[in-house]
């Protein structure tokens, strides 16, 4: 195994930077919300904006609406402002200014879900208007790609595949799985303009416990994730040639579910952890015991995550969170991955300890070769899987692609 890691950067967090309370309107104090769930899903939305999905005034007038913690409020700013790109989308004749609206729709009306309870009505309603936008938006820009429903137990798994330019069959095809909360849309915009720009095809799928698998076919998370993981893999390799190599990314949980597979999956040549998940168990416990505070119970950072994963898990109690993310931890199986290993993490992550790379960097005794990049507050990139500066773990990724995936890149 060859170890090659960046240089770590460590910065502290100021609390001068937290304002006191609400929403602040503005990123001159690097805080849109005090509150850190409503600050780290505007920033979210910020992080759309490369690449077409939203546009940074629009976004602060909105924010400017809502106060942290006011889930309802957060729905109606955000709605609305979909609505409103909705209806310019519908009166534009240029099909670029069209799709681009579109665009930006589907991000607002996935943003003004997020934040609801899995079991508000209005739930339906913006995830089926999120999914249309997105589609209208491909279609108006000219964005070739094939979605897919791949069989996967009693039901079925989505999958989008966006070829690359003139070339691309020649490179690594990526793959790219979200986490916890993620949608299989969302994840156009975290990568595949980016990928096309340097001559990459994209191959972007959920699994059970995401987007619709959850929504529509009732399928909840397994720690198993070999098993959606290969499903995509044979429903591709059925209809498609195979690439030279396969690079699989997994984003947020995504960083437990990407090695995962890699640990069982021998078609995968090189596996991206964007961001750390080593120990989603450590996780879990950290936030039941918020839960259980009575001083921290009631916050909403800590509510939603609990929500969030009872509905995305299947189940109903703490303690029942607790015994089934017992069996989300890599522990037991990174010594199995043998592919190229790229782990990503950011020193202010408040999701997953950044002291879970050096664990899993450190269990990865049978890696080809292990590379990892942490990034700091002054680098823009502190942030759980970087957001809203998404430039910088492109440029981590792509440079790693072409070290261990020798190629010619695209002039």
């Amino acid at each position: 195994m060859v170890v090659n890691p960046k240089p770590t950067m460590i910065a502290q967090r100021d609390p001068a930077n937290v304002p006191a309370n609400g929403s602040t309107g503005s990123v001159g104090n690097r805080r849109l919300f005090a509150d850190p769930a409503y600050h780290f899903q505007a920033l979210r939305v910020l992080n759309e904006v490369a690449n077409g999905g939203a546009d940074v005034t629009e976004i602060l007038e909105t924010i400017g609406l809502i106060h942290g913690g006011d889930a309802g409020g957060w729905y109606e700013a955000w709605a609305a402002t979909a609505k409103r790109n909705v209806a310019r989308a519908e009166a534009l004749r240029d099909p670029v200014s069209k799709g681009l609206a579109y665009l930006r729709a589907h991000n607002y009306w996935r943003s003004a879900e997020f934040l609801l309870k899995p079991e508000d009505v209005r739930r339906p309603s913006a995830w089926t208007s999120q999914v249309d936008a997105f589609d209208r938006g491909l279609q108006a820009l000219g964005i070739a790609h094939e979605r897919t429903s791949v069989p996967y137990e009693k039901g079925a798994l989505r999958a989008i595949f966006y070829p690359g330019p003139a070339g691309w069959e020649s490179k690594p095809l990526i793959v790219f799985v979200g986490g916890e909360d993620s949608t299989l849309e969302e994840l156009y915009f975290a990568l595949v303009p980016a990928a096309f720009r340097r001559g990459y095809g994209v191959l972007t799928y959920e699994g059970p416990g995401q987007g619709a698998a959850l929504r529509e076919r009732g399928l909840f998370f397994t720690p198993e994730w070999e098993k959606p993981n290969a499903a995509v893999f044979d429903a591709y390799l059925g209809t498609h040639a195979k690439p030279p190599s396969i690079v699989l990314i997994g984003m947020s949980m995504g960083g437990y579910l990407a090695p995962r597979a890699a640990a069982f999956e021998p078609r995968i040549d090189g596996v991206v952890s964007f961001d750390v998940c080593y120990d989603a168990l450590d996780i879990v416990r950290h936030f039941v015991k918020l839960a259980r505070d009575p001083a921290t119970a009631g916050s909403s950072s800590v509510s939603g995550i609990i929500d969030s994963v009872r509905w995305t898990f299947g189940v109903h109690t703490l303690d029942e969170i607790l015994d089934r993310g017992s069996a989300y931890r890599l522990t037991d199986v990174a010594a199995r991955i043998s592919c190229d290993v790229l782990v990503l993490a950011g020193t202010e992550d408040e999701f997953v300890p950044v002291a879970q790379v050096a664990a899993y960097v450190a269990a990865l005794t049978g890696a080809r070769s292990v590379e990892k990049a942490i990034y700091d507050r002054a680098s823009g990139g502190a942030e759980h899987c970087q957001e809203g500066a998404s430039t910088l773990w492109h440029e981590t990724f792509f440079d790693w692609l072409l070290r261990r995936f020798p190629q010619t890149p695209r002039a």
